[in-house]
């Protein structure tokens, strides 16, 4: 039984306080200024520690507007990835008496290594460190994304990972992933529309777009479409794409990315908002300006996947001078920071204790970052660990949480949605002017080879045969490639939505199939008016829309087969190499070039939907029993006697019609099954 959005709020003595009943109770955390000004010993620094969180509820009434509180702790939290084979069997190779910790250690690659802390809401926690260190890869563990080969401890309100938690987690990746023809209004719509619960009406999602338009500072932008505004603004799209259904966690992968100091430094009092709002924001960042890293509440510093400081952010400096490492010379905070994380120290005075022997003297920088981990674990992470112990958090946060949050929507009504958006972000492709101009060129070019073409000799009829082998041909071909790389290109967008639980992956597949049936209807149909009365075939009605049929089934079919294609092998390059080497196939088994296949390759014929729809095409348009070269040599015969059709039985049709009908549902049962397992999330 499925549990809508208004079971979780009527539910409960389980619902969370509101934000206005919860205090966030934080100390000055590391280090602290004397009245004279002047810093602490350390040991003096370390002493003046207390806890981070503490957490006092004064009342359980429920603020339906504000998200659900999460408190966020991890503990010990390794991750490692598996080393190529080859490079993991020469290491056993060289290593003949390897010992079962250096194999392990040869057939995986650490990447976290036993990291700490926590972060509640109203807070921002910054990750910071030099490209590699791990700072997204911890990201994308804490928000779920990454569940396997992890160790270590990490929980949400004191409760573990669980597909309820999953629906509370808003994740904003490096890159926009943004459907480019849509407008930033459009985009919010219809992201209000797949998300939110059916307890609000289409008024209250307008309304709530509407203020996040406003929040974000995009009503300037709001009818500009996503491939024509700034980095910024694109940027700022992406936070309300996920901000709109209230997440609790809000996680961001250097959103700072690409944007100038002014734009960056909006984005971040954008993110304030957000999490004074009562979310809890944590978010990679390669090298902030000194304006932006005094936004940060929380900041942990990470180096070759360690940590090397964790605590708050504006007592950054106050840490590493009490460790006897300061700039020389007028430095940004940040620039200083991942100084210490690379172990480069010039223009910074070091102890120089940590350069007690030849060899640490000789590599500096390794040196200095072994120096500070080992600080790090003496000194903050005992802290770190005896801090989290100590927050307690409330029992009704913790049943809340685990409320699992099921479909807000129907399958219908996901599929109305869905199949709106998937039409607007297609129609471009779908009226390009290029693909009408190819469908009407290539009708009037053929129309005009085969001008008013007849039958009334052999070697005419070979060249009506011709040019119908040549319909199959050409909307084989133009079908198969037309949607052979429509999930390629749609891969990121479909798992990053996927991730978010927008919508099921019948219901996009269906979309996808239908809207750009749209396309593989039109074009067919407005080619074969062209071409039909201008080539000379059979000029009745039933034999018309008989060939239209035809023709239509299969352009139906070939793109079933793309999008196998294209789901199995989901590679925009090599999707359209196996749809080349089949369509090759198709084109040699088609019955027209080879008529007469060696027994051990009869099969391929079969598998061939190229085949039955010749077949099926000449069977529309041609009668057996037809007279034809009546003025020939031997006096008018039967089509059927004519070598053209020495491998077809112009009578029936029926089978055809069924065997493609059939491939074309199976053809499109495989791609959904293979993209299934290709977008497993």
């Amino acid at each position: 039984m499925e549990i809508g959005i208004e079971d979780e709020i009527v539910d409960m003595s389980m619902v969370p306080p509101s934000s206005s009943s919860m205090k966030i109770v934080r100390s000055s955390g590391f280090g602290h200024i004397g009245p004279n000004n002047e810093f602490m010993s350390k040991d003096a620094y370390l002493r003046n520690r207390c806890s981070e969180i503490d957490i006092e509820v004064e009342d359980s009434s429920f603020n339906q507007n504000a998200p659900l509180p999460i408190f966020l702790k991890f503990e010990d939290v390794e991750f490692k990835v598996r080393n190529s084979q080859a490079s993991s069997n020469m290491k056993t190779m060289v290593s003949k008496a390897a010992t079962p910790n250096t194999m392990e250690e040869d057939r995986y690659k650490k990447i976290l290594k036993g990291i700490t802390g926590n972060i509640g809401p109203g807070e921002i926690l910054a990750l910071m460190g030099p490209s590699g260190s791990g700072k997204t890869t911890l990201l994308r563990v804490v928000g779920g994304r990454l569940l396997d080969n992890v160790k270590g401890k990490i929980t949400y309100n004191d409760v573990k990972y669980t597909p309820a938690v999953k629906r509370r987690i808003g994740f904003v990746t490096q890159e926009d992933i943004l459907f480019p023809q849509l407008t930033v209004e459009e985009t919010l719509i219809f992201s209000a529309f797949l998300r939110l619960p059916t307890t609000m009406n289409k008024q209250q999602k307008y309304a709530k777009v509407e203020k996040t338009l406003k929040e974000l500072g995009l009503e300037r932008c709001r009818h500009t479409k996503i491939g024509g505004v700034s980095g910024g603004e694109r940027k700022r799209t992406s936070i309300g794409y996920e901000i709109l259904v209230d997440p609790s966690l809000l996680l961001l992968d250097e959103p700072t990315s690409g944007l100038d100091s002014t734009s960056a430094n909006k984005l971040l009092v954008t993110l304030q908002g957000l999490a004074k709002a009562g979310r809890t924001l944590i978010t990679t960042i390669h090298q902030p300006s000194s304006r932006i890293f005094h936004m940060f509440d929380k900041l942990l510093l990470i180096s070759e996947g360690y940590p090397i400081y964790y605590g708050t952010a504006r007592e950054t400096m106050e840490y590493f001078s009490s460790l006897r490492f300061s700039p020389e010379i007028a430095m940004n905070p940040a620039e200083f920071l991942l100084d210490m994380a690379t172990g480069e120290v010039n223009d910074i005075s070091v102890p120089t204790d940590i350069f007690h022997d030849q060899e640490s003297a000789h590599d500096s920088s390794k040196a200095v970052i072994k120096y500070l981990q080992l600080k790090y674990k003496t000194l903050l992470e005992p802290i770190a660990k005896e801090n989290q112990r100590g927050v307690n958090i409330p029992e009704h946060l913790q049943v809340a949480i685990q409320v699992k949050k099921e479909w807000t929507l129907s399958w219908l009504d996901q599929f109305f949605i869905l199949s709106r958006r998937t039409f607007k972000a297609r129609s471009k492709d779908y009226f390009d002017k290029l693909r009408i101009f190819q469908a009407i060129g290539v009708a009037f070019l053929l129309g005009l080879f085969w001008w008013k073409s007849s039958i009334n000799t052999e070697a005419q009829l070979r060249d009506q045969v011709g040019l119908a082998f040549y319909i199959c041909i050409f909307w084989t071909s133009t079908c198969i490639f037309a949607a052979v790389y429509v999930f390629p290109f749609e891969k990121y967008f479909l798992i990053k939505e996927r991730k978010a639980d927008m919508y099921r992956l019948s219901v996009y597949y269906v979309c996808s199939t239908l809207c750009d049936m749209v396309a593989h209807v039109l074009y067919p149909t407005i080619f074969l008016i062209i071409l039909y009365f201008m080539a000379g075939f059979k000029r009745t009605v039933g034999c018309f829309f008989l060939t239209l049929f035809v023709v239509l089934l299969i352009a139906i079919t070939s793109q079933g087969a793309g999008e196998l294609f294209g789901a199995s092998v989901m590679n925009i390059k090599r999707s359209g190499m196996v749809a080349t080497l089949v369509l090759m196939l198709f084109l040699l088994t088609g019955g027209y070039y080879v008529q007469h296949i060696p027994k051990f390759m009869l099969w391929l014929k079969y598998i061939s939907f190229m085949y039955y729809g010749f077949r099926l095409l000449l069977k529309v348009q041609y009668s057996g029993d037809e007279l034809f070269d009546c003025e020939g040599r031997w006096g008018c015969r039967p089509l059927q006697t004519s070598p053209t059709f020495g491998t077809v039985n112009l009578k029936g049709g029926l089978k055809e019609v069924w065997v493609m009908v059939a491939m074309a549902i199976c053809f499109r049962l495989l791609a959904y099954f293979c993209l299934r397992r290709k977008i497993d999330v």
